[in-house]
């Protein structure tokens, strides 16, 4: 997880950092002392969690956590503070932790866990299509029987939730000319496959069918493509899903939208 750390008192602020970075979870830490730095930051680099004091000069920890969540929507939010006073207005932000100041440590690290806990139940697959497409289940990489059924839950992460035909994978999928009854028995292979491997972890509904047409449930997917096409993060440095040459098309459009 990336993190961020906030807190306008120096002492409060080494402590807090001190306190993040003891947890294994995470894999950086960017500190900062006021409101205005923080949101700068924030806009063009991707958060998984931030720690904020409530009670700062400026425009103050609340006002800030309304605007980190405009800006990124996944971002989860921790408030630190000395004062109980805060719990309510908290609360109705629906941010995902409240801690009391001293910061341990191990008060960091349940709430990471309950952070860790809630993403896994909302969504339970976190997908990678920058560079090579991956897939990751309780933050341990899912494995495959078939490299083919890997490449169907690509394409259909690529369709955005959009309902695709059995005709249309193969198209996509199968350029050269064959037996359409034999494409058409292995595909439905493929798709029991790739229900069965969802099924192991507990993500069977993410895929759904629709008479002909087969989609995927896209809020049940932690995924960067769809991350970015919201926030405009993380950064698109050219490659998308790099191991599928039907994934060039869906490249260049990234490409197009990351001039502008």
């Amino acid at each position: 997880m990336n993190a961020i750390a906030v807190d306008d008192e120096p002492l409060m602020l080494y402590a807090l950092v001190k306190a993040v970075k003891a947890s294994s979870d995470i894999t950086s830490v960017v500190e900062f002392g006021s409101c205005e730095e923080t949101l700068k930051w924030v806009e063009k680099n991707l958060v998984d969690v931030a720690f904020l004091d409530i009670d700062m000069r400026g425009m103050g920890g609340l006002a800030l956590a309304q605007k980190i969540m405009e800006l990124q929507p996944d971002c989860k939010i921790v408030f630190c503070t000395g004062y109980e006073k805060y719990a309510v207005t908290a609360i109705k932000l629906r941010v995902s932790g409240y801690l009391m100041k001293p910061i341990s440590a191990q008060a960091v690290q349940e709430e990471i866990d309950y952070i860790k806990g809630s993403k896994a139940k909302d969504r339970p697959l976190t997908v990678k299509c920058f560079g090579n497409f991956e897939v990751y289940a309780c933050g341990d990489k899912l494995s495959f029987k078939r490299t083919k059924t890997k490449e169907l839950l690509a394409f259909l992460i690529d369709r955005k939730g959009a309902g695709v035909t059995a005709k249309e994978i193969r198209t996509w999928l199968w350029s050269e000319n064959g037996d359409e009854k034999k494409y058409h028995n292995y595909l439905r292979q493929l798709f029991l496959d790739l229900r069965n491997t969802l099924e192991s972890i507990g993500a069977g509904d993410i895929l759904e069918q629709n008479n002909y047409s087969y989609s995927l449930n896209v809020d049940k997917i932690d995924c960067d493509y769809y991350t970015y096409l919201k926030t405009g993060l993380p950064e698109f440095h050219g490659e998308y899903m790099t191991q599928y040459s039907w994934a060039e098309e869906t490249c260049g459009l990234l490409w197009k939208k990351n001039e502008y």
